[in-house]
């Protein structure tokens, strides 16, 4: 099912991406995606790619998800961010008790979820339960969905049960949206704060960290595929590095098509293709995004290998998809940087493609998958036989 439906969405992607170039600038003003937008992206079937097929999803290997992701970013940054981190989240239900998954799917398998997984609120073990409380913020494409996913700790218990950071999963009767996404890049993602005051939820929606780390989920009992036994941390690092990656590719593809034309007034007439520093430049960045991408094609092909074997992913990898992640994050950084920085002062002009993907890739650096130095150290402590003990690997 996966390889021909794979096929099929990611030719329907690629139909798309004209029409979310000519949308960009409209879709920053808006601050959030169109509907328009996401029923165009759903009826492609992106969002089902990494679904479990028994709710009608491709269960699609990673890297056919994360190829789409790549191709709406570079047409329209905040596009290609929302369709990743809201098509990642059909992958982390599938770990959930099977309950959770009837709650959202059963009468409709084309519900959505937002995030926001920064442990800001308040948490409370109760019989049956959690009672959840408080505010978090960066919920991307929330306007878009109809359940939401937030991060939280559970309290060390009286009985001496120790303190467990955990996925809890709440529908839209249960929270509200403040729309306070004002911001100087990713601007259409409409990234506003999720408000809860008290609301109940039941053991069978939440989901714990530490299960997700040993790759050990409720959900697995049904969802079977390779899939869903790779790392939360693995599939999901590089559900943000892809749309960065993509936007870079974007401002790449903006910026050959504009030196074609551009005449530098420094050099009498000179066209800027033929300055030799110029093609250095698009030369480097061009190397550079295919550096990232290679390495991430590497790391989920073995991922997956070892997935469909059944055989257990050794350490050294997970840290070294947590290494290149970053790494890949950076390279994309670099490279829009040296496009933008050899574009001009033209590209600085509202509503150009390459200073929006510019704005839209620093924005998403931002994000705390990204730093570079909490993955980078991970990966020294175990090239040093230090204990790792961080659940984000």
């Amino acid at each position: 099912m996966e390889a021909s439906g794979g096929v099929a969405v990611l030719t329907g992607v690629r139909d798309l991406l004209p029409v979310l170039r000519e949308r960009a600038q409209e879709t920053e003003d808006r601050r959030a995606l169109s509907a328009e937008t996401v029923k165009s992206l759903a009826e492609t079937g992106f969002f089902r790619l990494l679904q479990p097929a028994r709710f009608g999803g491709f269960e699609a290997h990673p890297l056919t998800f994360l190829r789409g992701v790549r191709e709406l970013a570079s047409a329209c940054g905040s596009t290609g961010w929302v369709a990743s981190v809201i098509g990642v989240h059909n992958w982390q239900l599938a770990l959930f008790p099977d309950q959770a998954q009837q709650d959202v799917w059963a009468d409709d398998p084309g519900t959505r979820m937002s995030s926001s997984y920064a442990p800001t609120g308040t948490i409370r073990a109760v019989d049956g339960g959690y009672r959840v409380d408080g505010r978090w913020s960066f919920s991307s494409g929330c306007d878009h969905a109809d359940w939401v996913l937030l991060g939280g700790i559970v309290p060390p218990g009286d009985d001496g049960t120790p303190a467990d950071f955990r996925t809890f999963l709440l529908p839209a009767a249960d929270y509200t949206i403040e729309d306070v996404w004002h911001t100087v890049g990713l601007r259409g993602t409409g990234s506003n704060d999720i408000v809860v005051s008290d609301a109940f939820v039941p053991v069978h929606r939440s989901l714990s960290f530490n299960d997700t780390a040993r790759c050990v989920c409720p959900g697995q009992e049904l969802n079977t595929a390779p899939l869903y036994r790779i790392p939360y941390a693995s599939i999901f690092s590089w559900a943000i590095t892809t749309p960065i990656i993509g936007m870079a590719m974007g401002a790449y593809e903006a910026h050959v098509s504009y030196l074609k034309e551009r005449v530098r007034a420094s050099y009498v007439g000179v066209r800027a293709a033929e300055d030799p520093h110029s093609q250095v430049r698009a030369a480097t960045a061009a190397g550079d995004l295919d550096a990232a991408w290679l390495a991430l094609e590497s790391d989920m092909g073995e991922l997956m290998e070892l997935a469909a074997a059944g055989q257990r992913l050794p350490m050294r990898l997970r840290l070294r998809v947590r290494r290149d992640q970053v790494r890949g994050t950076e390279l994309a950084i670099g490279a829009v940087d040296r496009l933008f920085e050899n574009s001009g002062g033209r590209a600085l002009q509202t509503g150009t493609p390459i200073q929006r993907f510019w704005r839209d890739a620093h924005a998403g650096r931002v994000h705390a998958i990204n730093d570079p130095e909490r993955a980078l150290s991970m990966f020294g402590r175990g090239e040093f036989g230090l204990p790792i003990s961080d659940a984000m690997v």
